[in-house]
Parts: C-alpha cells; sequence; structure tokens
C-alpha cells in the first residue's frame, strides 16, 4: 500500500502533496470518530486504511466553488 505513494501519480491527481496530506488527515478524524472504513481493514492501522482509500479511488477530494474562485486569485 506504501508503495503505491512511491508513484507520485495520486498525488498530481489530487492537486497535490498538502491536498493530498489534507485529505489523509480528514479521512482519519472520521475513522477515529467511528466512521465505517470503505475497504476492509485487515488489522491496518487508521492511515493505511485512509491511504488506501484513496489510492483506491473511494475517497477523492472536493473543492467548494468558492475554494476554486480564491485559487485563481
Amino acid at each position: 500500500m506504501i508503495e503505491a505513494l512511491k508513484d507520485d501519480t495520486i498525488i498530481i491527481q489530487l492537486g497535490g502533496r498538502f491536498k493530498f496530506t489534507s485529505l489523509i488527515q480528514h479521512r482519519m478524524r472520521e475513522l477515529m470518530e467511528g466512521a465505517r472504513p470503505l475497504v476492509e481493514r485487515r488489522g491496518r492501522s487508521d492511515l493505511e486504511v485512509a491511504i488506501n482509500e484513496i489510492v483506491s479511488g473511494k475517497i477523492t477530494l472536493e473543492m467548494s466553488q468558492d475554494a476554486d474562485n480564491a485559487e485563481q486569485d
């Protein structure tokens, strides 16, 4: 699973390392608060589950219209 992070494809798709890291952090918080994992846990930590969900395309980054406009300024 961590091997998938050696390729920058997923990071480029999400718009950079900061957005990727923010997405992981947000999803880990949800998992720690009791959200159900979207992939099988198989003894993996919340970090590993969150990364696996993102790499497998089950979690994506959605930006609001306001955020899109702020980036263009």
